[in-house]
């Protein structure tokens, strides 16, 4: 079986497990909680080199990490990923755009406000910055969503998941989603799809 090493809450994890929940994978789940370096351990870095979750252990004991990555090897020769050469190219456009120009903002001003009672000075005098490029970055997905159902070939895919992750929790990092109503559309559109679990779904 399948082994999804996981912190819950994680949005780069949740986006893993989401997709095995909607391709009906059995899994196992073991939470690695790194508020306690519980992924800097040599054990788990003997799995993970980065020390980071979400890794992935394949039933011969290889290990996989990097969300996008695990996404891309779960959904290979599923709808969830295009056969199509410019949509899979389209795919990794959204998927790259979300580790770079969405997830360093949208989940870092999350974790902080969310899992920290107190931010430090240092934090403190950087969350502006974030904030806006984390505007920056839903300006640019509401503009996309204008014409689009979704986010490649106006069908459900691999780009959906790795940006519903971080942005239907985003109000968890304080940023107001009422001034996208196209996002806010899209993410009940995705929200209503098969298979659904939310991101503190107990496993």
């Amino acid at each position: 079986m399948l082994k999804v090493y996981d912190f819950t809450g994680s949005g780069n994890g949740y986006k893993t497990w989401l997709l095995m929940s909607q391709l009906g994978l059995p899994y196992q789940h073991i939470e690695r909680d790194i508020l306690k370096g519980e992924t800097r351990t040599p054990e788990f870095l003997k799995k993970n080199p980065n020390g980071r979750i979400p890794t992935l252990e394949l039933e011969d004991g290889t290990f996989l990490f990097e969300s996008g990555a695990i996404l891309w090897y779960l959904a290979e020769g599923t709808s969830f990923a295009p056969a199509n050469r410019l949509e899979r190219a389209e795919t990794l456009q959204w998927m790259f755009f979300e580790q770079y120009s969405h997830e360093p903002y949208i989940a870092v001003a999350r974790f902080w406000k969310h899992f920290f009672d107190k931010l430090t000075p240092q934090q403190e005098a950087g969350l502006p910055e974030i904030m806006r490029k984390g505007y920056a970055a839903l300006d640019v997905m509401e503009r996309h969503l204008a014409s689009h159902t979704f986010f490649v070939g106006n069908r459900y895919g691999l780009a959906d998941i790795a940006l519903y992750a971080y942005t239907h929790v985003a109000h968890e990092g304080e940023f107001d989603l009422s001034r996208y109503p196209h996002i806010t559309t899209w993410l009940a559109r995705v929200k209503a799809r098969p298979g659904h679990v939310t991101i503190d779904h107990k496993h």
